[in-house]
């Protein structure tokens, strides 16, 4: 074995017996204490319990999404949580530098705490593999009769409710005969439904698209972009620190290729993972076609004319929020409306781009979900965790973890809604921080999201799309002014709505899945080699050489098994 073999197996080895002492130190309390779902409760049920009441013992719950996890509950809101239920909540988490190696050492270790919860926004990703994989050796609960006997997550088992994916290739999968070991979150109530009006891509300094007395709106083609670039740099403009700006810089959260740039040179298909249908209906990926080229070309251009910033697709996320703060950029790759650094509404959007089949459309899922949850075999009380969930899923639970608590955090209105205290949306505004110390949703923290977030609509349950809205009528009108700006009511009437599946929702049961995951990786790296290279012969080149990995790694098996799965009703692809 190599040196460098060694090396790298000896990390993965390190990884595995952290992550499994970290399990291990969250793991259960004796058989015989009354404060953990592994084991009986020997105290009485109070005999004026509410009717919210499940069970009085401690939960714990293993979150694999590391940074984005607020471990530390507010006592009074746990306080709450446990006179409402009996339950004791403790989360932590796992995987702040890789979330999806944590869940596979942890998976590998076994001693896991009462439940896990995990990324999932599609059957395509590996967690999803992990999780099957696990449940095939039998180290879930099957929850599907539990759901039976719940109020919320019982719509899970209603026809129509589930997306194709989250029905089929999430929970209630073929291969497991109507058992489910993973439940989905992020559902939402409607289809359609989306709580903010956001409005993605590139953006322009509105002071610079006036200056040149051109409306951004107008720029649908990548090659129109790339005449608005020069123009910029013919104008000489400056930064707030007096320096020539970069014409083009990197997205807001930094170094990242992302396809709103120059959209009518990526083939993207409906999910962004390089599979789209040509004329004739037949599946292809980008690398079986011209556009990965084509694109190569556009950026060289930009790069050589120096249009683009030269770390474009490598600068740190600090250094391209910096950059963006000081106006240093004068388009912006990719950002939102929503982004906090352009609240006063500097940069206003460019486009939307055309796409490689035609005119912009929106589109979207029928319904989409994102992350999920699992119980694991060795948890004696199961049902008390779906009990917790389907509560934190309720109007009432999620008031609680979205809200905070009643005359403290919030009053409730005639309608019965609640109304955030002035004093509470200052201090988010003045001291986040702190403000997060509160401890829900609505200050930053989002403890019951990880079994509770589904059926969503806040604007029915709430009264309100987005917390604070009710009281503070301008809270997002920055970002409300850049969507009638957009015409996003208009292009939401026309959205094309879509139900099915990713084109990597197959992934784990090709046999050559790990290799072609390999070379699809091996693909996008191959085109930012391709985007710095000398000239085009080499980049060619560089294409050429991934492209044929693609193909060894079985691409045209993989193709050929999408055909075959888009056959099926219930496996359809969304492309």
């Amino acid at each position: 074995m190599s040196h460098n073999r060694m090396h790298i197996w000896s990390k993965l080895l390190a990884l595995t017996l952290v992550v499994s002492m970290l399990l291990t130190a969250c793991g259960t309390s004796s058989p015989s204490s009354t404060d953990s779902a592994k084991g009986t409760s020997t105290s009485e049920t109070p005999s004026d319990k509410p009717s919210t009441w499940i069970a009085d013992r401690k939960l714990k719950g293993l979150v694999f999404m590391g940074s984005d996890v607020t471990e530390g509950m507010n006592p009074e809101i746990a306080a709450k949580l446990k006179e409402m239920t009996g339950i004791e909540l403790e989360l932590q988490a796992v995987g702040h530098d890789g979330s999806q190696k944590a869940l596979a050492a942890g998976l590998a270790a076994g001693d896991l705490p009462d439940f896990i919860a995990y990324y999932l926004n599609h059957s395509g990703r590996p967690e999803m593999e992990m999780i099957n994989k696990a449940s095939r050796e039998e180290m879930f609960h099957d929850l599907a009769p539990l759901l039976k006997d719940t109020t919320v997550y019982k719509k899970y088992t209603e026809e129509g409710y589930l997306p194709l994916d989250t029905e089929y290739g999430v929970m209630f999968r073929p291969e497991f005969g109507g058992s489910a070991y993973a439940i989905h979150l992020n559902i939402p109530r409607e289809g359609g439904y989306e709580s903010r009006k956001y409005v993605s891509g590139p953006y322009i300094r509105k002071d610079i698209a006036d200056a040149l007395q051109v409306d951004p709106r107008t720029i649908t083609t990548s090659e129109q972009l790339y005449e608005l670039a020069k123009k910029i740099k013919d104008g000489q403009f400056k930064d707030k620190n007096g320096k020539d700006v970069y014409p083009i810089g990197p997205t807001v959260w930094g170094g990242i290729d992302r396809s709103g740039l120059y959209n009518d040179l990526v083939w993207t298909g409906f999910n962004g993972e390089g599979f789209g249908r040509d004329k004739n209906g037949a599946i292809l990926h980008e690398s079986q076609t011209e556009y990965g080229l084509k694109r190569v070309e556009f950026v060289q251009k930009l790069l050589k004319e120096k249009l683009m910033h030269p770390e474009y697709y490598s600068m740190e996320e600090n250094r391209a929020k910096e950059g963006v703060l000081n106006d240093s950029f004068a388009i912006i790759g990719d950002m939102h409306n929503y982004n906090i650094e352009n609240k006063d509404n500097r940069y206003i959007p460019i486009g939307p781009l055309d796409t490689v089949d035609g005119p912009y459309r929106m589109t979207s899922t029928f319904k989409g979900g994102y992350g999920a949850w699992s119980i694991p075999q060795t948890t004696e009380h199961p049902e008390d965790i779906v009990k917790l969930a389907d509560f934190l899923a309720s109007r009432e639970g999620k008031l609680l973890w979205k809200y905070g608590l009643e005359g403290r955090d919030y009053d409730l209105d005639a309608n019965g809604n609640p109304v955030p205290k002035k004093e509470v949306l200052d201090l988010i505004e003045q001291d986040p921080v702190k403000a997060k110390e509160l401890g829900f949703a609505g200050v930053g923290n989002d403890w019951g999201w990880y079994l509770g977030g589904t059926d969503l609509d806040d604007l029915k349950d709430f009264g309100e799309a987005s917390y604070g809205e009710s009281v503070n009528k301008d809270i997002n009108k920055g970002p409300l002014e850049i969507a009638a700006y957009w015409n996003y009511d208009e292009k939401k009437k026309n959205i094309d709505l879509r139900d099915g599946y990713a084109a990597l929702a197959f992934i784990g049961e090709f046999p050559k899945g790990s290799m072609l995951t390999m070379a699809l990786d091996k693909y996008k790296e191959s085109l930012v080699r391709a985007y710095y290279a000398k000239d085009m012969t080499e980049a060619k080149s560089i294409l050429d050489a991934a492209a044929g990995q693609l193909k060894s790694a079985g691409m045209e098996e993989y193709i050929k098994l999408l055909e075959q799965k888009d056959q099926d009703s219930k496996t359809k692809l969304m492309f």
